[in-house]
């Protein structure tokens, strides 16, 4: 957010030099000086409107980071007990789950709350509630016949501003839409991955040399 305080500086700077300029102008011509007053106006007038242009540009610049704004909410490491069977042990801002699970690759669901770029610009950030934790199988034949693990990672606790929202979406104008989102990538034995959300929902990295190896090899 840098670039945008020093925008804003720059614009009240600009229109501070402006208005003053423009009523030393005007007290100018008032005084009948026409040529002093007329160019101290006009050039109170450019300030004004470069300050004009350092708003719309500061707006523009916040937009972008919000609408590309996301949060952290989980880390997720592997551990290795057997062929296509892992422990997974899931770091969340304020408790950690270790889970079990089968296959070659995991897979996390949440339900995401959307707000229309006006909401974003006010500054509401992305509404979730994870959902599910499970592993699956690669190979089709082996998803279908193969042990299949999945964990709740829902609680209910206290107010839930996601299903609010989703019961009473038509009475709030701000709501663009709400949507399941998952994303799934391979497990490997001492692979960690980050889980972010946005405004467009989940999204996933390798956050070391492993999991970025295993998601090289897997792409």
């Amino acid at each position: 957010m840098d670039k945008i305080i020093w925008v804003k500086v720059a614009m009240i700077v600009f229109a501070a030099l402006g208005v003053i300029l423009f009523i030393l102008g005007i007290q100018r011509l008032w005084r009948r000086r026409v040529l002093a007053g007329s160019l101290e106006g006009l050039v109170g007038l450019l300030l004004l409107a470069i300050a004009a242009l350092m708003a719309a540009i500061s707006i523009n610049l916040y937009t972008y980071d919000r609408l590309t704004h996301e949060s952290k909410i989980a880390e997720i490491t592997f551990r290795e007990i057997g062929p296509q069977h892992f422990g997974a042990i899931v770091f969340f801002k304020n408790n950690t789950k270790i889970l079990d699970l089968r296959g070659d690759e995991w897979q996390i669901d949440a339900r995401v709350l959307k707000w229309h770029a006006l909401a974003l610009l006010i500054g509401f950030d992305t509404l979730y509630r994870l959902d599910r934790l499970s592993g699956r199988y690669r190979d089709i034949a082996r998803e279908r016949t193969g042990p299949r693990t999945v964990h709740s990672l829902s609680e209910e606790q206290g107010l839930d501003l996601w299903m609010i929202s989703r019961r009473y979406a038509r009475w709030i104008p701000l709501v663009d839409a709400l949507y399941g989102s998952a994303t799934y990538m391979p497990m490997v034995d001492g692979a960690s991955y980050t889980v972010s959300v946005s405004s467009t929902g989940l999204l996933t990295r390798p956050s070391n040399d492993i999991a970025r190896k295993a998601v090289g090899e897997w792409r």
